[in-house]
């Protein structure tokens, strides 16, 4: 196939390792994640919530990688299974927060966005520095979403 794709036995497809093509790129997306991680904690941004903007991100992004990583992430940290299941559609359950919905809104429009510009997350239920912590964290997520997918990660049992 032509570009970074290569057709492999049984139609499986393959892209290059961003992560080992560029070794320097890499760390330095993961001094942006410990900075954003910083920035999150600095905040006041609970870990669970963290991890729901992380798996939301994910869903949008198609990444099965980061989605298996952090949906374990946050069960590990004590997040509910009927949460998780129901995050994909959060505006339609009551499992969330002011605060959570707020992230999650927010989350989908620094992925998607969206134009014009919506701001239905702006109910002032996140500081300014929340804001701009969980911003960086849909930023960072989708980085390493676009590095997963297209380095096709494998996600296997």
């Amino acid at each position: 196939m032509i570009g970074t794709h290569r057709l492999l036995e049984g139609n499986i497809m393959t892209g290059v390792n961003l992560s080992k093509q560029h070794p320097s790129v890499y760390k330095s997306l993961m001094k942006l994640d410990a900075d954003v991680k910083a920035a999150l904690e600095t905040a006041g941004v609970d870990p669970l919530l963290v991890e729901l903007v992380k798996i939301r991100v994910s869903q949008l992004n198609g990444c099965a990688f980061c989605l298996r990583m952090h949906t374990r992430d946050a069960l590990a940290k004590g997040e509910t299974t009927d949460r998780l299941a129901v995050v994909a559609a959060w505006w339609e359950a009551q499992y969330f927060s002011d605060q959570e919905r707020a992230a999650l809104a927010l989350a989908e429009q620094v992925t998607a966005l969206a134009v014009p510009e919506r701001r239905t997350w702006d109910d002032g239920s996140l500081t300014d520095e929340q804001v701009s912590a969980i911003s960086w964290l849909a930023t960072v997520m989708n980085a390493w979403n676009r590095v997963a997918v297209s380095s096709h990660y494998p996600v296997a049992p």
